[in-house]
């Protein structure tokens, strides 16, 4: 699912971020960017400071008026207005008329911090410019308020206000939400992140190439508690419905299950374009998404995922399967890349506090790959929201996904700490939960950094210490009776071997790993001895 061919406008004072902020949306969604200012200084062969000290301000917003004219006839694009654009009423109802218009915002020292004091801006050569910027602000404020998306910038990357800017171009939800854009092989799609989305899903559908019935796979557990609205919001978006269900259970992600969806799928006469909709878990999704890309030779897929792991981890990147019970994790699957995600966090409510710690261990791991920024707010008070949270954390797995869909190269680093976990969750049949296997293996792989020489006692402490603050165990419970050989003997059944050798992920510091593919089994012992077995 893709923004319709609407422009998307962005505007607002100086200093908001319009310029850099459309180049990031134009990217994410593959448009054509023009920032107004730029396009009048390249046509006029002149700064605009020039056009201002040369032809005067009213020269300036006449040529203002006639790009405004000449983008409004065409559509599909990004546009970044100048800050005193849409003062002019005309150019605001030309704009608003052809396409979705938001106002970014900033209070009068960010936008003094953001622009300086230097004079290349024309407005603020003047002997005081902050207070010359309170001025400018309250005169525009009424051009400004008429604009019906806002958008307060403060504290937020380019990428976050993209992402937010985004959603308001959907037409998505009031309150905070983000939409990332996947350019994914064979078709795009876009995943969308908020309180409250699933109110919007009937409005999505209907930008889908799907048919008229649809098949909402969810689990024993979670159907008495969302299958019901979720069928009507289906109903609501003109789809008829089956609910499917299957056991709740890592235990249960086997080929028998799918086997089961296939007659429940026959029974409901599901179509070529029949949509299967995975509401629930990464068990749930990966099963189900598994069943989407082989029964009928293929059949679209939408993600909803109900649990916080599954929405920064398992709904990402188009990866589904099913396990081999007493063999390995996730042996038997395919890519298969779903039409939309759409990840409320309004349905985390009902998720019980230790599955929510659980899959904070994917969010810790996505910040040590890439986001140290999302690490540094774990480490203090947190994000600012939960959606923020999530974003944040799918953001760098979007990243690498789409650098390496088929996980040739890059997409390796995902499996930071899941070497370990993998062994440890078929050692105990699955009697540790994912997440917390998922905690003890990035401890894990600190440990093995440490020996291997690719990181220091810091940042492995620091690693550690992350982990036990968010609740999440950084060593094997006491009830544990494997060995470490025994361990080591189940890591040879990880999907991602090369050549016969394991290949750990290990973390150089905050933002950067490395893939370690001679690592001397003594060494690996030794790690699954620092974490207690």
């Amino acid at each position: 699912m893709t923004p319709d061919s609407r422009n998307i406008v962005l505007t607002g004072f100086m200093g908001t971020g319009k310029s850099s902020v459309g180049r990031y949306v134009a990217a994410r969604l593959r448009r054509p960017f023009v920032d107004m200012d730029a396009l009048i200084e390249e046509r006029q062969g002149q700064t605009v400071a020039a056009i201002f000290a040369v032809e005067g301000e009213t020269t300036f917003r006449r040529y203002e008026s006639d790009m405004v004219h000449e983008l409004t006839a065409q559509t599909g694009l990004v546009i970044a207005t100048g800050g005193g654009a849409l003062v002019n009423p005309a150019n605001r109802e030309a704009l608003l008329a052809t396409g979705a218009v938001i106002c970014l915002q900033a209070d009068a020292d960010e936008v003094l911090r953001r622009v300086g004091s230097n004079g290349t801006r024309p407005l603020l050569n003047v002997e005081n410019p902050r207070q010359h910027i309170e001025h400018l602000l309250t005169q525009r404020a009424p051009a400004y308020g008429a604009i019906p998306l806002q958008l307060d910038t403060l504290g937020l990357s380019v990428a976050a206000v993209g992402e937010r800017v985004i959603a308001l171009a959907l037409g998505l939800v009031e309150g905070e939400c983000f939409a990332l854009p996947v350019h994914a092989p064979g078709a795009d799609y876009t995943i969308i992140i908020g309180d409250g989305v699933l109110a919007r899903l009937p409005a999505l559908l209907t930008d889908l190439p799907i048919g008229a019935t649809a098949a909402l796979v969810t689990n024993d557990t979670l159907a008495p508690l969302h299958s019901a609205a979720v069928m009507q919001a289906l109903r609501a978006g003109g789809l008829a419905p089956r609910l499917c269900t299957m056991p709740d259970g890592e235990s249960f992600k086997t080929l028998d299950t799918v086997r089961d969806l296939y007659a429940q799928f026959a029974q409901a006469e599901l179509e070529r374009q029949s949509a299967v909709i995975a509401l629930g878990g990464g068990v749930v999704g990966d099963t189900a998404g598994f069943a989407a890309a082989t029964y009928l030779r293929g059949l679209p897929f939408i993600q909803m995922p109900t649990t916080l792991l599954s929405m920064v981890d398992a709904s990402v990147g188009g990866k589904v399967g099913v396990d081999l019970p007493g063999v390995g994790k996730n042996l038997v699957g395919a890519f298969k890349q779903p039409l939309l995600v759409l990840a409320d966090t309004a349905l985390l409510a009902t998720l019980p506090p230790a599955e929510f710690r659980a899959g904070l261990a994917e969010v810790v791991k996505h910040g040590i790959l890439a986001a140290p920024a999302l690490f540094v707010d774990l480490e203090g008070v947190g994000p600012r929201s939960l959606p923020h949270l999530i974003a944040e954390a799918v953001r760098v797995k979007v990243n690498v996904v789409e650098a390496d869909p088929f996980e040739q190269h890059v997409r390796a680093h995902l499996n930071l700490g899941h070497t370990f976990a993998h062994a440890l969750e078929l050692v105990s049949d699955f009697s540790i939960r994912h997440g917390d296997a998922v905690a003890i293996g990035l401890a894990a792989a600190a440990h093995l950094g440490v020996a291997l020489g690719a990181c220091d006692d810091a940042l492995r402490d620091r690693i550690v210490h992350l982990l036990a603050r968010l609740g999440l165990p950084v060593r094997i419970p006491a009830s544990f009776t494997a060995s470490a050989q025994q361990l080591l003997v189940a890591m040879g059944s990880d999907k991602k071997k090369k050549e016969g050798r394991l290949r750990f992920i290990i973390p150089r510091r905050i933002g950067q790993v490395e893939i370690f593919d001679h690592v001397p089994p003594a060494l690996v012992l030794a790690a699954w001895r620092e974490v207690g077995v």
